[in-house]
């Protein structure tokens, strides 16, 4: 008799790609995933802030990260399945630049930093959302974390000054997609920060602004929260809390979901 012909190899499952709108005649709510990009803050040889009994911003938020994946992941918005992609999943050093471009790399919907501050004196108190500003940050305290934040690339030994040049000139070119990144990161921003606001004390009451190199996908909303701060020894002591991880993780899925709703995703166009 005839050898059996071999069996055809499996075929590999393949994640499913987001269609791009406008790829087809008709869109229907099922055409795409919706993807949400998470990134905790700092990692690997950058801490990030310390609390005073020793909390690692970057172990934190992390943790928070890992938990709103779980929410995004068992998450469907108006028939979209949604998926969280994570800048960096383990105790790591990510550059900020690389941030933001595997963000765009995935064509996420979404980009969302996460943060935990750290100020000069320990009174300092409060949850706060920042987004993109072009024109100068909206208050003091924001241009301060904002230079504090975009100085983590010195950490990991990244000539921050040559690649923000670099980018500089990427990005100057794409003012008008800033201009609507901005727009739609502020409503973002607002509605992440009324769902935190339930939580406890918010640092200032609106979204603020200021030149975070890890905001500027010029193609994505994108928000920086910081948590809370870690060097406050009363917050520092809910961060470290897994019921209160728990809590920022679920506030902040209630505010992805509101903002979904007002804004459909298949409504936006991608330019990646």
């Amino acid at each position: 008799p005839l050898p059996a012909a071999p069996a055809a190899p499996a075929r590999p499952i393949v994640p499913a790609v987001p269609a791009r709108p406008g790829n087809r005649a008709t869109a229907t709510p099922t055409d795409r995933l919706i993807i949400v990009a998470l990134d905790p803050g700092h990692g690997g040889e950058d801490p990030g802030a310390i609390g005073p009994a020793g909390t690692r911003e970057k172990d934190v938020v992390l943790r928070v990260a890992q938990l709103l994946r779980q929410r995004i992941n068992a998450t469907t918005v108006a028939g979209n399945p949604m998926r969280a992609y994570l800048t960096r999943d383990g105790d790591y050093f990510v550059p900020l630049g690389t941030r933001v471009q595997k963000a765009r790399d995935v064509q996420a919907d979404l980009f969302v930093s996460i943060h935990a501050d750290a100020f000069t004196t320990p009174a300092a108190r409060g949850a706060s959302v920042f987004a993109l500003s072009q024109s100068g940050a909206s208050s003091a305290a924001a241009r301060w974390m904002a230079n504090k934040e975009n100085q983590s690339d010195l950490v990991g030994g990244i000539n921050a000054q040559r690649q923000a040049q670099d980018r500089y000139v990427q990005f100057t070119k794409l003012d008008m997609s800033i201009t609507a990144q901005i727009k739609d990161s502020l409503q973002l921003g607002r509605v992440l920060l009324g769902e935190i606001g339930q939580l406890g004390q918010l640092h200032k009451p609106q979204v603020e602004q200021a030149g975070f190199a890890v905001l500027k996908a010029p193609d994505i909303p994108s928000v920086l929260v910081e948590t809370a701060f870690i060097s406050n020894p009363e917050e520092e002591k809910r961060l470290r809390s897994s019921a209160y991880q728990e809590q920022l993780a679920n506030a902040l899925m209630r505010g992805i979901t509101r903002y979904f709703a007002k804004n459909p995703p298949l409504a936006r166009s991608r330019s990646v």
